[in-house]
């Protein structure tokens, strides 16, 4: 692989960011991000993805590869739950398995945002329905999560409300908020975009780097508690996304040629949402731990795919 690429990621100013918030954990440092404004960055972030990912949308063809990539990320939103659930519960209760499956096989919208930035970099395009795609492959995941948890489950309670649990996952805040900016970007004219311009590109990479610099000072705090439950956890979160996004960086090629397709894919099999799952889990699988999954997505997973886990997909989806 070309360290270039590495060594290009690795002075982003946006990791940089992440990696300060870290920094100030460690020192024991006041510095923090008020929470109502890391919602409003977040919010931002997913809203200005959308619209300009709907921009690009009017502007594609509705092809046969655009339907196979879509079967092709459902697919993979489905099948990476099954297989690291059963890898899981021979460590973990059901219970607990069942959610880190659900996170692992679920998708970050933080990382996409910062692998779109990743892109520009390399001065590549986002197609607008690889950004519907992350959409779509958000609750498949959460489903089979939850059907996983009902099958072997012994003791069968508590009874999961499947139906509670598919409502939210069609309605979590960040799926609806980036699919409604993703038909508003599609429907609005050029000449009516232009006019939010400013708002939803210009000012985007200091807001990328604020919301990492927030994401590394929660990270900070919550690498304590993932260390004390043992190696397992971590060498989990360490090698499966790495795993993930390698073979689907490859195997994308069945369905597209577009390096920036792949790359995307890789990410969204990569990920593990820390936003989505955690909230569907609270609902419906209380026994299941959040101090489990939650920081060996956000405090694992996240910094491994943002420093190493980009530049090597973004090889093999090159290759």
């Amino acid at each position: 692989m070309n360290l270039d690429l590495l060594l290009e990621n690795l002075t982003n100013p946006a990791l940089l960011f992440f990696i300060l918030g870290i920094l100030a954990v460690i020192v024991k440092s006041d510095l923090e991000i008020p929470e109502n404004s890391s919602k409003f960055i977040s919010l931002y972030l997913l809203f200005s993805i959308g619209f300009k990912g709907g921009q690009e949308l009017s502007h594609e063809e509705i092809t046969a590869e655009i339907l196979w990539s879509m079967l092709f990320g459902m697919t993979i939103a489905t099948a990476i739950p099954i297989y690291t659930f059963l890898l899981l519960k021979r460590k973990m209760t059901v219970y607990n398995a069942g959610a880190v499956a659900a996170a692992y096989g679920s998708v970050s919208a933080v990382t996409f945002v910062t692998a779109v930035s990743y892109l520009e970099m390399q001065q590549l395009p986002l197609h607008g329905h690889m950004v519907a795609m992350m959409a779509l492959m958000e609750s498949p995941a959460i489903i089979a999560g939850l059907i996983l948890i009902s099958i072997f489950n012994k003791d069968k309670e508590p009874k999961i409300k499947k139906r509670i649990a598919l409502r939210h996952s069609l309605t979590n805040g960040s799926v609806l908020l980036i699919l409604g900016s993703l038909l508003i970007g599609f429907m609005a004219s050029e000449k009516q975009a232009e006019g939010i311009k400013p708002f939803t590109d210009d000012i985007f990479k200091g807001f990328l780097a604020i919301f990492l610099l927030d994401m590394g000072i929660v990270s900070g705090r919550k690498i304590g508690d993932l260390l004390a439950k043992g190696w397992f956890p971590i060498a989990f979160a360490i090698l499966i996304p790495l795993i993930n996004g390698s073979l689907v960086a490859l195997l994308s090629g069945m369905v597209t040629d577009d390096v920036s397709n792949r790359f995307i894919f890789a990410i969204l099999a990569a990920s593990a949402s820390y936003i989505a799952v955690p909230a569907a889990m609270k609902m419906t699988v209380p026994k299941a731990n959040p101090g489990l999954f939650l920081p060996m997505a956000l405090a694992v997973t996240f910094p491994v795919n943002i420093t190493i886990g980009m530049p090597i997909y973004f090889y093999l989806a090159s290759w």
